[in-house]
């Protein structure tokens, strides 16, 4: 019997088990590497969207500054100016719980050139720490198996960054002619709106715009009015109009179209409309009443020569303004201009009167205002005031700002521009023959409004 002895090498099946044993640690380890360069790109991701939240406290913080500030007042509010940019700067950090763990923010305000829009640019960097990595490194056991093919990896702790650059505007409630909280309701013949510049006030544009932040059905009752503006309502409002209503640019209008034209009415309004403070608590004059004989002409109730503030209880009769007096007047409890009563606002002078009386009134030549400039007579309903009612054949040349005052007109002139100026109230409601002239250069000058964004654009942080 033969006895057959088998001669395949032993080293073999070692070689092969070797084999195996890298090609699953070449996997394993490629493995590793893949959930550590994934996890890596997650916190890198979550660090990068934590920047957002810093580099929108930036821009806040330059918006209240321009608030507060102005463009020509920054230095004040802590801002530094770097020539090399033309920016104002500022950094901040953020505390999260009790601790700074490299939340921050370089935000930067550049002016608008002089002469140009006001429309200052902002610049804002935000900053947030990338975590280190979970795995530190790959050196020892899988960079043995790996014969330190694969490089140990260096925990990235630098900070992840974006920027974004913004155009603030000043958004005013005096930016429309008519703008309420509530209803509007244009229920009249012959009504109108258009605007015009400043600078030549012969001219006729389309800025007559009608708004209200009301979001209900039929927010806005244009009735037949021909209005040469945007007209829009807060989220979800809806416009209707008559017949013979129309509501597009000068030309649509012009032309005899009747409806609304395309891109002219929307619903996306939403203006900040403050309440009336008292304009002050102390350092006023009560105001003289009694007669004041002229060399010619009537005979004045009240007659303000001189600039200063000034308090009645009630404000009636036949009132005279002096030529360049700028005056400051606070009504606690009534207020009322009819009849043969009448505010007369010589050239150069000034009246702002607040109205802290629950109803208000004038009617037919109530305010002549000799100056042809709006601002030269400006109404302030405080919010007691939450009535005002205007009626009568006259012109009418001022502001009205009464934010809790429902404001209705009736009446109206034969003039092609009845209400040179602007009204911001609670609910409109007009019936009659008024035709608004709104001066594009008035938001500029009212008091009211700050700066809103007006672009927001991400651009590269480098």
């Amino acid at each position: 019997m033969k006895i057959k002895i088998n001669k395949q090498p032993q080293g073999s099946i070692l070689l092969v088990t070797m084999l195996t044993a890298f090609i699953v640690g070449m996997a394993l380890a490629s493995y590793l590497t893949l959930v550590s360069v994934q996890n890596q790109s997650t916190l890198r991701s979550l660090s990068w969207n934590s920047s957002v939240p810093a580099m929108e406290a930036g821009v806040e913080e330059a918006l209240t500054a321009l608030q507060y500030y102005g463009t020509t007042n920054l230095v004040a509010g802590g801002w530094s100016m770097n020539s090399s940019d033309g920016f104002y700067h500022k950094n901040g950090r953020l505390p999260i719980g009790n601790s700074y763990d490299g939340y921050s923010y370089d935000a930067g305000i550049k002016p608008p050139p002089l002469g140009g829009k006001d429309q200052p640019t902002i610049e804002c960097l935000g900053y947030a720490p990338v975590p280190a990595n979970l795995v530190t490194s790959y050196k020892g056991l899988y960079g043995m198996i790996l014969g330190g093919l694969v490089p140990s990896y260096t925990p990235d702790v630098s900070t992840a960054k974006r920027k974004v650059r913004v155009v603030a505007v000043r958004r005013s409630p005096f930016d429309y002619s008519i703008l309420t909280k509530g209803q509007i309701d244009l229920n009249g013949n012959n009504i109108a709106t258009d605007s015009f510049d400043c600078s030549d006030p012969t001219t006729k544009k389309d800025k007559g715009n009608v708004a209200t932040n009301s979001g209900l059905v039929n927010s806005i009752n244009a009735g037949n009015a021909d209005i040469k503006g945007h007209v829009s309502t807060g989220p979800h409002g809806s416009v209707s109009i008559g017949p013979n209503g129309s509501i597009g640019d000068t030309s649509w209008v012009d032309q005899g179209n009747k409806g609304i034209k395309t891109g002219w009415i929307s619903d996306d309004t939403n203006v900040d409309i403050p309440p009336v403070n008292p304009p002050f608590t102390s350092g006023y004059s009560s105001a003289g009443s009694g007669k004041y004989p002229m060399v010619t002409g009537p005979s004045y109730d009240y007659v303000f020569y001189t600039s200063g503030q000034y308090r009645l209880s009630s404000f009636s009769g036949k009132v005279m303004v002096a030529s360049n007096a700028v005056v400051t007047l606070l009504v606690d409890s009534s207020f009322s201009f009819t009849g043969q009563d009448q505010i007369t606002i010589s050239p150069g002078a000034t009246l702002k009167v607040y109205v802290a009386a629950s109803s208000a009134s004038i009617a037919g030549n109530g305010v002549v205002n000799q100056n042809g400039d709006a601002l030269a007579f400006q109404y302030y309903g405080l919010p007691s005031n939450t009535s005002l009612s205007f009626n009568g054949n006259a012109a009418f040349t001022g502001v009205i700002y009464a934010p809790n005052a429902d404001f209705t007109l009736g009446g109206g002139g034969n003039n092609t521009s009845d209400f040179v100026g602007a009204c911001v109230a609670k609910t409109v409601k007009m019936n009659g023959h008024f035709h608004f002239h709104y001066p594009e250069c008035l938001a500029d000058q009212t008091p009211f409004g700050g700066y809103v964004v007006y672009s927001w654009n991400e651009v590269s942080p480098n």
